[in-house]
């Protein structure tokens, strides 16, 4: 790992590089499925531990190596292991420590696919869960006023960016002795150090602002060197969600602009979401540095930017939402995000659509919702498709 005291856009250029005896300039890319010994006894005392020698890319790779170094480096994190995507990263991160009589407190506001995760599959396994609406601090203080092994949470959450307080909260889980997991994957380790504001684990889905350019699956889960050793460690090594080499590859090359995109998309998705205030199509706008904002206060002391993403919802329902995505001519109708590309989606009947309708009316998530994904277009041109978009779902709704 680099010294801290490099900036974050050096470190995302220079963290973790590791040269061949080719002294390569571009970061290699080591695109093979096993390693060979010197001798038995080399293999040997490898498998036994007692040597440091590459086995099965499985287990470990250069190019992975060198990926997980530098988010660490980012993170401030003393290790990271990569995954094959980021629900990989997020399933790792649980079941790893996780067994049956274990308690598990999370948000109510999570992906829809971690929502399952500890909704449906972590139940069958005798682990008790319960949800709390994030942002009231008084109902984490009650689940947490018994023991729990595991804290898992999101913020900003997706998509309506909610902010938890993640120190308050972090103090509230150690308290019930519970780990807390952050996926920080809308605010990505620039604008947001989990770490730093109290919890002990981080995952991301590196699919998204990592790579940011649609292109490959990622994850990551960061934290002690310890906990990733001697936890995380032989679960990935033995259930097998292994990075592919070319990813992490792909995914190093990507970090380098990580700093350059993050910012720019950042400072485009404010002045869309005040384009977007100003539209009589649009009800409401979810911004998380805007000043209205419910947790604008909240959000500028723990995070460094809004962010990409800008949620709104439009007058007339899923009719002139889906008018309104059906009409873009530039932002495309995609469930990523993080992307160089401005992408869309609708989040009730994509993202969030096995969450059930009672658990998105609760989190807000309605029909007239649309997430979008800020990218590195022209402002202007964006504003130009969004205003041509929006008339659309007026005259769809106008029709119904």
């Amino acid at each position: 790992m680099m010294t801290p005291l490099l900036s974050p856009a050096t470190l995302l250029v220079h963290g973790g590089i590791t040269r061949s005896q080719f002294a390569e300039t571009a970061e290699a890319l080591f695109l093979t499925s096993g390693f060979v010994y010197d001798s038995a006894e080399q293999a040997a005392a490898t498998f036994a531990g007692t040597v440091e020698h590459y086995q099965y890319s499985r287990f470990g790779n250069p190019t992975i190596a060198m990926l997980e170094a530098r988010l660490a480096a980012l993170e401030g994190a003393e290790a990271c292991r990569a995954t094959a995507s980021g629900m990989a990263a997020v399933h790792a991160a649980l079941l790893c420590q996780l067994k049956a009589g274990d308690r598990v407190v999370a948000s109510r506001a999570l992906f829809g696919s971690c929502h399952w995760i500890v909704s449906t599959l972590l139940p069958r396994y005798g682990i008790r869960t319960e949800f709390v609406d994030c942002a009231d601090l008084d109902a984490w203080r009650e689940a947490l006023i018994e023991p729990a092994q595991l804290v898992l949470l999101e913020t900003p959450s997706n998509p309506m960016l909610e902010i938890i307080d993640l120190a308050a909260v972090a103090g509230l889980a150690h308290r019930a002795g519970a780990l807390v997991v952050v996926d920080n994957v809308f605010a990505t380790p620039l604008l947001q150090k989990p770490l730093a504001l109290g919890a002990d684990i981080v995952v991301y889905s590196a699919t998204k602002h990592l790579d940011g350019q649609g292109r490959v699956l990622g994850g990551a889960v960061l934290g002690t060197k310890s906990w990733i050793e001697n936890t995380l460690q032989p679960f990935i090594r033995n259930t097998g969600p292994a990075l592919s080499p070319f990813n992490a590859w792909v995914l190093i090359k990507g970090m380098e602009t990580l700093a350059l995109r993050v910012q720019a998309a950042s400072a485009v998705a404010a002045r869309i979401a005040d384009f977007l205030t100003g539209r009589t199509e649009v009800e409401q706008v979810w911004y998380p540095f805007r000043a209205d904002h419910p947790q604008e206060q909240l959000a500028r002391a723990q995070m460094k930017g809004g962010g990409t993403v800008v949620s709104f919802a439009v007058v007339g329902g899923r009719s002139a939402a889906f008018a309104t995505l059906d009409a873009l001519r530039l932002i495309a109708i995609s469930n990523n995000l993080g992307d160089t590309k401005s992408l869309a989606t609708h989040p009730a009947t994509t993202t969030h659509m096995r969450i059930g309708e009672a658990e998105r009316a609760r989190l807000g998530i309605t029909e007239s919702v649309i997430r979008l994904s800020v990218g590195l277009e022209d402002p202007g041109d964006l504003e130009a498709d969004l205003e041509q978009a929006l008339a659309a779902g007026r005259l769809a709704h106008a029709a119904d």
